[in-house]
């Protein structure tokens, strides 16, 4: 199982796969029977904050850092759709590949959408499992990240505004907050080596 938590995290970087993919394409690369026991998300975070240590301490701290300014900015934008910051960009182990997951916690989902469109943003709406399990509306777009020269993919999860009661509860060996509202993610731009 570490074995293939090993190789996922190494496609996780190099490649910017989600942890699911990461999963079966390292059963694959391994050779490891399709049924094989996958690693829980919290040892593969661990191997990829290895990997990230090892093979990226001089270039993704900063990248880390562009994308949390990407991810604040759009934030500030909607900020009255009372948006968390979740994945690799908030939990620390994100790359100029990853991209940025926010998640908006609405009165009105489709109030959401209007707003991309006031802003001139081209999106595509799609369904993906929310941090429930249950299906979520989801809008994706690119972004320029001036410090990174390139674009960034952004994801939008529209919750309802009950769905936040709870979502900040930690979770996890380390109890860690799931996601963070705009202060935290400037608290986190602030802190020493940020």
């Amino acid at each position: 199982m570490h074995e293939i938590a090993a190789t996922a995290a190494r496609l996780i970087v190099e490649e910017g796969l989600d942890y699911g993919t990461a999963k079966r394409r390292a059963v694959k690369v391994l050779g490891a029977p399709s049924r094989a026991r996958l690693p829980d998300n919290d040892l593969l975070e661990s191997e990829v904050r290895d990997y990230l240590a090892l093979f990226c301490g001089d270039t993704q701290p900063q990248e880390l850092t562009a994308l949390r300014q990407l991810a604040l900015v759009w934030m500030e934008r909607l900020a009255e759709f009372r948006p968390h910051l979740a994945g690799a960009v908030w939990n620390g182990t994100a790359t100029r590949l990853s991209d940025i997951h926010l998640q908006l916690f609405c009165d009105d989902p489709k109030s959401a959408e209007i707003s991309l469109i006031d802003h001139g943003v081209a999106y595509e709406p799609r369904s993906v499992r929310g941090f429930h399990g249950h299906s979520v509306e989801a809008l994706s777009f690119s972004s320029l990240c001036p410090e990174l020269g390139e674009t960034i993919g952004i994801h939008l999860m529209i919750y309802d505004h009950d769905d936040l009661r709870g979502a900040l509860v930690p979770r996890g060996s380390d109890a860690r907050a799931p996601r963070g509202n705009t202060k935290a993610v400037q608290k986190l731009l602030q802190e020493p080596g940020a």
